[in-house]
């Protein structure tokens, strides 16, 4: 199969910051530590056998690991609803940046929505990264993918980066497990970063046809006894 074209996205942080700030990293180098050590088969009750796991499905892994992870740049403690942190910002220009690694929406700011909740504040994830797409793309800021394990929920947001590109976008999130108390390390992805071509898309409905119908029961048939057919045959390169 022939490889994509190598993209670049151009991150750029204050000269002050950037022995300290850790950079954003290829999703495929983040994979957390839970999907590593997942079995790749377990045993199915419903089946008697033993089945495959997420960590054989390529649609799951390919999620996770396309695009860019941002990580959080610094310890955040948490105790009892409370954030504290420790972190000095140099002098200079670093100075115009946010002077904290998070901030805050006031749940006004997500009235009728599933968000809100009277009591609750949205959380905002600061960063120091601009971020510069390739003319044509804008990028998908979401939640880390498949990463329920965090204690906190990113909203999605769709940025034209290739026009805007001097200010460091930064990334709302719902804190969702309120008894959540400990450490959020440093490095910790906060968003996942998934670069989006920009085109005009129309859909078009059809019924299946005779060949429609065969190809489809081929391949249903293909998968039932080949399980590791989409990996060998439909999945192309991302990288």
């Amino acid at each position: 199969m022939n490889r994509p074209a190598e993209m670049t996205l151009t991150f750029r942080c204050p000269a002050a910051l950037e022995p300290s700030l850790p950079r954003p990293i290829p999703a495929v180098q983040g994979l957390p530590d839970w999907y590593k050590a997942a079995p790749q088969r377990a045993f199915n009750p419903t089946m008697g056998e033993e089945t495959l796991t997420v960590k054989k499905c390529p649609p799951f892994i390919d999620a996770m690991t396309y695009g860019f992870l941002i990580p959080l740049q610094i310890d955040l403690h948490v105790q009892d609803g409370e954030f504290t942190w420790d972190f000095e910002v140099p002098p200079g220009f670093v100075s115009e940046y946010s002077h904290s690694p998070i901030g805050f929406h006031d749940p006004s700011q997500v009235t009728g929505t599933p968000l809100f909740e009277d009591d609750r504040f949205i959380v905002k994830f600061n960063n120091f990264w601009t971020i510069e797409a390739p003319p044509g793309y804008s990028l998908l800021f979401t939640h880390p993918v498949n990463r329920t394990d965090l204690p906190f929920t990113t909203l999605t947001g769709l940025i034209d980066c290739d026009r805007f590109h001097n200010s460091p976008p930064a990334f709302p999130a719902r804190w969702r497990d309120v008894g959540f108390n400990g450490v959020l390390p440093k490095g910790t992805p906060i968003a996942q970063c998934l670069p989006v071509k920009r085109e005009s898309w129309a859909g078009r409905f059809q019924t299946l046809s005779e060949d429609d119908n065969a190809r489809l029961v081929a391949t249903r048939d293909a998968i039932l006894h080949e399980a590791d057919i989409y990996r060998r045959q439909f999945r192309a390169p991302k990288r």
